[in-house]
């Protein structure tokens, strides 16, 4: 075209690219979004699962572990019992309704009005359980150099087993010497 002559009337003008997305491009990005979204759900659910598991694990751990380090510090007797209330030691339940810590002057496994509660840790949430077999159901007791034992004297050691439905269980076990160390497994929680 030559520009001494004016623009053809009858042609249309030239069409601009509109910014933006059609209906149609809107409805594919939704749709891959949502499939990606599908296949990343699981996941993460399962991810959120196995982390709240193993959190309540190792804070079980670390609180052995502060009692332990509490009574070669203090040189008394530091006890760890189940407790719904922070206040007493419960007398039936598992490990998910929380715990306490208390200096234990009389050696008698129960915290006392007059005697120091050092640590509670509040109920397990989003459905763990823990249980522990036969030494550690009721309580872990350190005597002044660290080493768990009953209150009548005896080794106490054993293994506490973390659980949430569908995962793997976490064992948090209790040695002889008092030490307490994580032990993921492949069994499979009810």
């Amino acid at each position: 075209m030559c520009p001494l002559f004016p623009a053809d009337p009858f042609r249309p003008p030239p069409r601009r690219r509109r910014a933006g997305a059609s209906l149609i491009e809107l409805a594919v990005l939704l749709a891959i979004a949502g499939v990606l979204g599908s296949l990343a759900l699981p996941g993460y659910r399962d991810w959120i699962a196995d982390s709240r598991l193993r959190g309540q694990s190792e804070a079980l751990a670390a609180t052995l572990n502060r009692a332990r380090s509490a009574a070669m510090r203090s040189g008394a007797r530091v006890t760890v019992c189940r407790s719904a209330d922070g206040a007493t030691c419960a007398a039936a339940g598992g490990w998910e309704q929380g715990w306490m810590v208390f200096v234990d002057e009389n050696r008698d496994g129960t915290r006392d009005a007059d005697e120091v509660t050092l640590h509670v840790e509040g109920p397990a949430l989003h459905a763990v359980t823990i249980t522990a077999n036969r030494p550690l159901a009721d309580y872990v007791s350190y005597t002044s150099v660290g080493h768990p034992r009953l209150l009548n004297g005896a080794l106490q050691m054993g293994t506490f087993v973390a659980c949430s439905s569908g995962r793997d269980a976490i064992k948090v076990v209790l040695a002889h010497s008092g030490r307490v160390r994580l032990q993921k497994t492949r069994d499979r929680c009810p």
